[in-house]
């Protein structure tokens, strides 16, 4: 494997990480957001990585070759840039969350306001383990760094 494909993969995790904190972001920023008049409110978002298989063993195949080729198949360079990750980021779909306000201007005629349905320490975690995440992968990356120019010192100096 060559340290290309290291950077690559640590550049597709730290891009995952950093949607992820982006969305938690801004599902905070509007976690007081009301619902307008026209029943229209803002969905708090997730984001969905989902990972592309580069390719399926047979139930039950035990095979040493078929395990093998499929470790060749991933540390393909064409490849590994075809088992990036798919990214979306989709609505919760979540129902509003009722606050008792009679006195605010948009509340219902029974006294409710609706906001945002987001959870702000939900949200939170999700936030500060996407940054753990993201930070992992910038210390991989710099790892991969540092034993690639020590591996050219190791070659000048030959």
């Amino acid at each position: 494997m060559d340290y290309s494909q290291s950077f690559a993969i640590s550049a597709v995790g730290m891009n995952i990480e950093r949607t992820r904190v982006d969305v938690a972001a801004l599902n905070l920023a509007n976690a007081n957001t009301v619902q307008g008049v026209g029943g229209v409110s803002y969905q708090p978002l997730r984001v969905i990585a989902q990972a592309r298989g580069v390719g399926v063993l047979p139930s039950g195949a035990n095979d040493a070759a078929a395990f093998g080729a499929l470790v060749a198949q991933g540390l393909d360079a064409d490849a590994t840039a075809a088992a990036a990750p798919l990214m979306q980021v989709v609505p919760t779909n979540m129902p509003p969350r009722l606050v008792y306000e009679p006195s605010h201007p948009l509340a219902d005629e029974r006294g409710y306001v609706a906001y945002a349905a987001v959870d702000t320490a939900t949200e939170m975690v999700s936030m500060m383990s996407a940054t753990r995440a993201y930070e992992a992968n910038v210390s991989a990356m710099n790892t991969s760094r540092t034993l690639a120019l020590r591996a050219l010192d190791i070659g000048s100096n030959a």
